[in-house]
């Protein structure tokens, strides 16, 4: 005995006629979202770049609307069970070619049909422990991330409070301060030593010059009595 045909799948159909497209091309977007789920066949479909995978996931989403308002169905628990695309009509046109012929051009259409259904119970049953086991890494990555997070914030805070105790530490500290008296200004002590040695060279020098005016002085009287006693020579030696 036969199996089930194609067109006799139960389950919400959607169906595209008369398009402008001939079947192998959308045969062949159909072979990639066949018994997949609905929203892993979007995605496929989205990321393929072909005119056909457009079309195709039109009537997708025609199917699972579909299924989700008619049958009460939940879209997440659907896949597509059947999908093919049969010849439809085939227009007719003529090209004029050499000599005086015609060739014809054959303008192809398809009817794109997409069946979804429910998916088994035993598939439905992995998807959901996948998705469980998902869900339970993403949450235990993220406790792990907020402890981490955690001992990074206790460890700073706790850098900051022994900053903190050192810094009030240093600021109560008794500071050892020198009195001043016994602070002697060595600048001060060279620049008056240094002024008593120029006014004793100033005086020095003063006294020099005093002496030396003095010498001065003293020859220049006996210069004049010598020659005042040369002239009285002279005068006795003339009588």
């Amino acid at each position: 005995m036969p199996g089930v045909k194609t067109n006799e799948v139960a389950g919400t159909r959607a169906v595209l006629r008369h398009y402008r497209m001939s079947a192998t091309k959308a045969r062949q977007v159909l072979d990639l979202v066949r018994g997949k789920d609905v929203d892993r066949a979007a995605e496929i479909l989205q990321s393929t770049p072909r005119e056909g995978a457009r079309v195709v996931a039109k009537v997708l989403a025609s199917a699972v609307a579909n299924a989700r308002n008619n049958d009460l169905l939940d879209p997440d628990d659907l896949y597509v069970s059947a999908c093919y695309a049969d010849e439809g009509t085939t227009i007719k046109r003529w090209r004029p070619r050499a000599r005086g012929r015609a060739t014809r051009i054959r303008k192809r259409t398809c009817h794109i049909t997409v069946i979804v259904s429910r998916l088994p119970e035993d598939r439905l049953a992995r998807r959901r422990a996948r998705q469980a086991e998902q869900t339970t890494a993403v949450r235990s990555r993220r406790v792990a991330a907020s402890r981490r997070g955690g001992a990074d914030a206790a460890g700073a805070e706790a850098t900051t409070t022994r900053a903190s105790k050192k810094d009030k530490a240093a600021e109560t500290e008794p500071v050892d301060v020198e009195p001043v008296d016994d602070v002697i200004d060595v600048e001060d002590t060279e620049g008056a030593e240094g002024a008593d040695v120029e006014t004793v060279d100033t005086d020095t020098d003063t006294d020099t010059d005093t002496d030396t005016g003095t010498e001065d002085d003293v020859e220049a009287p006996d210069a004049e009595a010598d020659g005042t006693e040369a002239a009285a020579a002279d005068a006795e030696e003339k009588d």
